[in-house]
This record gives C-alpha cells, sequence and structure tokens, in this order.
C-alpha cells in the first residue's frame, strides 16, 4: 500500500524552479534516500513532506491516520528545558497523535529508552539545559526523539550528520530494523547502500525513482543515460537526413513533404537530455620542499580531560592520512594545533618554510563567509585565477566548474543552500593553491556529486592530505594510514582506510578478549576435521567399489528430456531477450517500469546463461555415448 505519494509538484523560489510536476511514491515500510546536487531542493522536498511547506502546484498525499515524524537539518528546543525532557515531550507529542495516552509508568519507560539511546550517541548529561548544548548535540538530541515515536513515516534530514563512525554504525543497524517507513537525505553512501530499498533522486526539477538501493541505482542511472545518449544519437542522424532534405528544397508541396518539413521541425526543436553538471578541476598545489610538517610529543587537555598524549608524528609528501575519534576526543583540537590556532599544552611543531596550508574547517562561521557579499567577489578575495595543468582558470570558470552558473555567481552568499555553501568554500580553499591540505569534516551537509569529484581531485593532488571524517566510504576512498583517538589521548596507527582499521580492531579484540571462542572454535574445528576426514574415507571406499564395475554411458530419462527440448528453450529465451531489449528504451522516463523490465531481462539471461551450460553438458555426454565410452 502507498503510504505517501508525491504528485505533479511545482515548486519554485523567484525565477528558480525547484521541481516541475515532478513525482513519486513510498509503500509502507519502504526505505527511500533522496539525492541531488546542493540548491536541487532535497530539504524543501522534506519539508514539504512533513506539511512545514505547500508546493505551489500538485499535491502530497498521505494514506489515512499515517503519523510523520520530522528530523530537521537545525533542530530548535526550547533552551531551558533539560536534554532528557525535551526529548521525552517531543516524543510524546508524537504518541498523542497516534491517540497513545501514556501513563506514568510508560512515561518512566520512555525516558529509560531515551536515556540508553542517548548514551549511545554520546549525549550523557540528561539535565544539561537545551541552551547550553551544541548544534551537533541538538541534532543527536532531536534523532532519538524521532526514533522514538510512533510515527508512521520518518522524514530524516542528515541523520548522520554530526555522529561519529560508532554511532552511524549503530543507527544504520537501528534504521534497518526500524518498522517504519523511511525518507532521508544523506551523503554516507555506505549508510545510503546499507539502509535503503528506494533512491529518489532529483536531477534539474526532475524526480527519477528506483527501487534498490545505492550500488543498484548507480547501475539503472547509468542505463537510462546511455538509453537517453542511444536516444539521441538515433534522433541527431534522423535529423542530419532530414536537413538533407530540407537543403534540397521542395519541388511540390505534396502532403508527404508538408509531412516531412513538420518532422524536421519537431526533430530540432526537441530538447536533447541534459548532462549533470560535473564538479571539476585539475589538481594544484605549491611546491613541496624537504620540511613538511612534523609533530614532535603533542599534548593537549582541557581540565581533566586529556584529549592528546604524547603524539608524534612526521608528515611525508603525498601522504594521506585519516583521523578518526568519538566526538570530542580532539580531531578538530589537533587540526586547530598544526593551522596554528591552539597552542599545544607541550611538544613541538615544526611547519615548513615552502609548506602552504589549505583548511578546510568544521564550521563555517560569518566572519569566514559574509552573507552579504557575492559569490563571485568571496573566491576574486582569495585570487583572480590560479595556474592549472590546463592552464591559468579565472575565478569565474573555476566557480562555473563548481556549478555555480553566471548568474548564481553575482547572487548573495546569504541566499546559497547549506550544501551551496559548502561547495563554495570548498572551491575557495582549493582556489588557495595549497600543497598541505588539512579536511574537517568535509563530508557534513555536501552532496555526493561533489565529494565524488572531490575524491578524484585528491586522487592527482601532489601534496599531504589529512581528513577528519566520521564518512566510511570517504576514508576508505581517501586515505591509506588512520590513526584513532583512544581514551587517554594516544592514537593509534592502522595502514590501510576504515575498513582495514576496523578489521584489524576486531581481530584485536578477537585475540585480546575473547580466548575462550577460539578455543571452541579450535575444538569445533577438530570435529570437523574428524567427520571430513571420515566422509573421504567413506568416498573412497565406494570409489574403489565402483572401480570394479564397467557400464556404457547413457542417458537418464530427465536427460533424455532435457536434450530433445533444450534448443527450443534457448531459442525462445533469446527472443524474449530481444523483445525486452526493444521494449526497455519506450520507458526511458518511467523508472518504475524500467526497473520491472531490466530485472526481468536479467532473470532471462540468468536462465539463458543457465541453459547454455546444460546444453553443453548434454552435448558432451552424448558424443561420449556415441563413442561408447564405459564407467
Amino acid at each position: 500500500m502507498n503510504i505517501l505519494t508525491v504528485e505533479n509538484i511545482t515548486k519554485a523560489y523567484g525565477e528558480r524552479k525547484l521541481f516541475d510536476k515532478a513525482g513519486f511514491f513510498l509503500q509502507e515500510g519502504e526505505k527511500a534516500g533522496i539525492i541531488g546536487i546542493n540548491g536541487t531542493g532535497k530539504s524543501t522536498l522534506l519539508k514539504m513532506i512533513a506539511g512545514l511547506e505547500e508546493p505551489d502546484e500538485g499535491k502530497i498525499v498521505m494514506a489515512n491516520h499515517v503519523v510523520v515524524a520530522y528530523l530537521p537539518q537545525n533542530p530548535i528546543f526550547d533552551a531551558e528545558k533539560t536534554a532528557i525532557s525535551a526529548v521525552v515531550e517531543k516524543a510524546q507529542e508524537a504518541k498523542l497523535q497516534k491517540n497513545q495516552q501514556l501513563s506514568e509508568e510508560e512515561e518512566a519507560t520512555l525516558a529509560a529508552e531515551a536515556k540508553s539511546m542517548l548514551t549511545k550517541l554520546g549525549v550523557y548529561d540528561f539535565e544539561q539545559k537545551c541552551g547550553e548544548l551544541s548544534g551537533g548535540q541538538k541534532k543527536r538530541l532531536a534523532l532519538v526523539a524521532v526514533l522514538l515515536s510512533p510515527a508512521d513515516l520518518l522524514v530524516l534530514d542528515e541523520p548522520t550528520n554530526h555522529l561519529d563512525n560508532e554511532m552511524s554504525d549503530w543507527l544504520e543497524e537501528t534504521l534497518k530494523k526500524h518498522r517504519s517507513a523511511i525518507v532521508m537525505i544523506t551523503h554516507d553512501r555506505y549508510f545510503l547502500d546499507s539502509v535503503s530499498n528506494r533512491i529518489v533522486e532529483i536531477d534539474k526539477g526532475h524526480i527519477y525513482s528506483y527501487s534498490t538501493n545505492y550500488s543498484g541505482f548507480l547501475e539503472l542511472k547509468a542505463q537510462r543515460e546511455e538509453m537517453e545518449e542511444a536516444s539521441q544519437r538515433k534522433r541527431d542522424a534522423i535529423l542530419r537526413v532530414e536537413l538533407e532534405w530540407v537543403k534540397r528544397g521542395a519541388r511540390a508541396r505534396s502532403t508527404k513533404q508538408k509531412a516531412r518539413l513538420e518532422r524536421y521541425e519537431e526533430l530540432k526543436n526537441t530538447k536533447a537530455p541534459e548532462k549533470d553538471g560535473v564538479v571539476e578541476i585539475s589538481s594544484v598545489a605549491s611546491r613541496l620542499g624537504k620540511t613538511t610538517v612534523e609533530l614532535e610529543n603533542i599534548s593537549k587537555a582541557y581540565g581533566e580531560k586529556t584529549l592528546i598524549q604524547d603524539f608524534t608524528y612526521l608528515f611525508l609528501k603525498n601522504d594521506r592520512v585519516g583521523f578518526i575519534g568519538k566526538n570530542g576526543c580532539g580531531k578538530s583540537t589537533l587540526m586547530k594545533i598544526i593551522m596554528g590556532l591552539e597552542e599545544p599544552d607541550s611538544g613541538t611543531i615544526t611547519i615548513g618554510q615552502t609548506v602552504k596550508l589549505g583548511y578546510y574547517a568544521q564550521e563555517i562561521g560569518e566572519d569566514t563567509m559574509k552573507p552579504s557579499q557575492r559569490v563571485i567577489d568571496y573566491i576574486r578575495d582569495t585570487a583572480e585565477y590560479i595556474e592549472t595543468a590546463e592552464g591559468r582558470i579565472t575565478a569565474t570558470r573555476l566557480l562555473e566548474r563548481f556549478l555555480f552558473s553566471g548568474e548564481d555567481q553575482y547572487g548573495l552568499i546569504g541566499k546559497l543552500s547549506g550544501g551551496e555553501r559548502r561547495r563554495l568554500y570548498l572551491c575557495k580553499v582549493l582556489m588557495e593553491a595549497p600543497n598541505v591540505l588539512i579536511l574537517d569534516e568535509p563530508t557534513n551537509d555536501m552532496d555526493i556529486a561533489t565529494l565524488r569529484i572531490l575524491e578524484n581531485y585528491l586522487d592527482t593532488f601532489p601534496g599531504i592530505v589529512i581528513v577528519v571524517s566520521h564518512d566510511r566510504y570517504f576514508l576508505d576512498r581517501t586515505v591509506r594510514r588512520i590513526f584513532s583517538f583512544e581514551e587517554d589521548g594516544s592514537l593509534l596507527q592502522s595502514e590501510g582506510g576504515y575498513t582495514d582499521y576496523v578489521n584489524r580492531k576486531r581481530e584485536r579484540e578477537a585475540a585480546d578478549g575473547y580466548a575462550s571462542d577460539s578455543v571452541f572454535a579450535a575444538g569445533k574445528s577438530s570435529v570437523n576435521n574428524a567427520v571430513e576426514a571420515s566422509s573421504a574415507d567413506a568416498k573412497t571406499d565406494r570409489n574403489n567399489w565402483n572401480a570394479g564395475r564397467k557400464k556404457k554411458l547413457k542417458f537418464t530419462y530427465q536427460e533424455q528430456k532435457d536434450y530433445e527440448s533444450i534448443e527450443g528453450e534457448i531459442a525462445a529465451l533469446e527472443e524474449k531477450i530481444e523483445k525486452l531489449e526493444a521494449e526497455i528504451p519506450k520507458f526511458a522516463r518511467d523508472f518504475i517500469k524500467l526497473n520491472e523490465l531490466t530485472k526481468e531481462k536479467e532473470v532471462t539471461e540468468a536462465a539463458l546463461e543457465e541453459k547454455m551450460e546444460r546444453w553443453m553438458y548434454l552435448e558432451d555426454l552424448a558424443a561420449r555415448i556415441e563413442a561408447g565410452e564405459e564407467i
């Protein structure tokens, strides 16, 4: 049953049209990930689904009695309320919408569940006032309130922001088990791939819905674009033929000739499929000398809390280093120490004379990015141009590559979405042509398309890259060494990406804490080995017994039946695949039907492969029978 239907919606802000007769549907229990370039309207769509905004045209229809719980990007709480009371009250509001009046005992249970979840998300002071909490802590409070609500539909705007790696793992497992339908925006591709079973892509005012996870979406989108390009090539070929005919001129205005002229005009005026804008720039950096960045015995504490203890590391040329750890452990503090924005309690920092630091900070304040400043002026304040392998690139050209059109460049920063500001900020950092690039949580509020291009940029960046991130995919993609912050302030070094780190951590934990399990496993292996040995002996005995018996090869009843019919079955499957291939392009815009046909084609191809293997076996067997072989 459809729990949500977005039907032919149009939404514009001034001259900027976000949606143009767009729509999709969501069924009970489905978990949809919303993706698209920043500024395309992802958060606006969520607000419309949550009932906080209305479309200009079209409608959003909910099934009867559906209760929606909404997690905004920047939740607001009463500054005087305590953390636990704020969470419980919001969860209770949702229960009242379901006509669930709570008893004192149920309220106590709800509070206990809230405390358990808050603890998992790193909030331990339940009585702290909301006005004293950071933006990230408020986001986690709002997330817990949503998870505790008895809603039928969870609408989540960037739920993984401000969560460390362990918290993201916990949330991933929680949402996978959650019975409610979910619509969410997230840049975390591992998270999206694991949790989602529907991907909703916003692209140039249209919505494309794919009944699959993120990996499946990438495959289906590639197929869609290939079909669109094939259709465009076919249209161009027809247009060339028609153009030649038009150039020759029509000697007589017959009905057929008029029809050809009309066809030519129709083809000429047909809009070609738009391609995605691409954030691209050649890697550029200043020359890096022999001395880079050297940290020796760095320590830092706040009161009794030790963040960094005796950390020493020499960054090598082309190093790719990631720093991970729980929120508040000191990752950003270490980045600020390297930048000279904070002083260590002890230890020394050596920065080489040729080092040019580029710092992408986690927080962007108004002092960094003034809302009243024009986009183009913000970039020109850094430089009018940069020199790259492709030659000189002006600020205007660079902004175009970062998806800011000529009109957008002269707009005010204050009118940009949060994600567009992050993209602009990244553009400015790269415009500085650093040779040591420090990225502190670069994936927050950044769209996947921009992250993908940033990853490609870092592949060829001729300098040092230092990353703080909770995004597991981004870490796997960009770093070759990880330092994890431990409870005592020490930093544990691990070679490889995030997945390598997790695997080694599990190995250590297994070796340190699960010796009894290892003994059990070893014992179990011994039993299995004995059983396998016994089975092998029995098999050898059977083989020795059969070796003395000789009989001629022949078809079994089923093999004979298959041999007689299999060629016809293969021909039928091949014909079905041809029909499907002819049918698929007709549904280039209907992605529900496109997905169905694509899956049917895959199933048919698998059946054909299986039949071909069976045919080869039977042909071989028939040849051996004809040769009079014995067994």
